[in-house]
This record gives structure tokens, C-alpha cells and sequence, in this order.
């Protein structure tokens, strides 16, 4: 879910985009394919196996985007003295993890 009162006042940069991006094509591939097994009655277990896979390429890209938020992100809200970000942060991890 999407805070949709937050407004970005200041550009980020973020140095893996393109990384991300790809992660998330593979997953969303790899997602249509195992919904595929399912319709084709495909056996469970293979189905749960691939499902798996996929929450682990999620996990990983969400490692990797909460990697560059650090890097960047938040050094940014630490030079502009905004705790905004920090808390934010928080609020996503928790609802990451979950």
C-alpha cells in the first residue's frame, strides 16, 4: 500500500534502478508461469516449490531496494537534517517483514 500523502520533495538518486527493474520482470515472469502450473493442474508441490522461488526473488529485490534507500535516501534526509524519511522507513520494514 501506497502512503498517498507523501509528496517527494527533493529527487533521489537511486543507483539500482535498472537492477531492480529487472528483478521485478523475472519474478513477474516467473509468477505468470506458476500461475500457468495451476491452471494445466499442475502437482502441488511444484506449484508451492515455484511460489517459493518467487517470494524469494521478491525478498531479495526488496533487500536490494531497501540497500539503495540506505545508500541514498536516507544519507540525503541526514545532510538535509529530515527525520521524515527515517520514519517512513520504519513503517515499510514493518510491513515488510510481515
Amino acid at each position: 500500500m501506497i502512503n498517498k500523502e507523501h509528496k517527494d520533495i527533493h529527487a533521489h538518486s537511486h543507483t539500482q534502478t535498472k537492477a531492480v527493474i529487472n528483478r521485478l520482470s523475472r519474478a513477474i515472469g516467473h509468477l505468470e508461469s506458476v500461475k500457468r502450473m495451476v491452471e494445466n493442474g499442475q502437482d502441488c508441490s511444484e506449484v508451492l516449490i515455484q511460489l517459493a522461488a518467487v517470494r524469494s526473488a521478491l525478498t531479495s529485490t526488496g533487500k536490494l531496494i531497501l540497500k539503495d534507500h540506505i545508500e541514498h535516501c536516507l544519507v540525503e534526509a541526514v545532510e538535509q537534517n529530515d527525520p521524515e524519511p527515517m520514519e517512513q522507513l520504519k513503517k515499510a520494514i514493518e510491513q515488510f517483514i510481515k
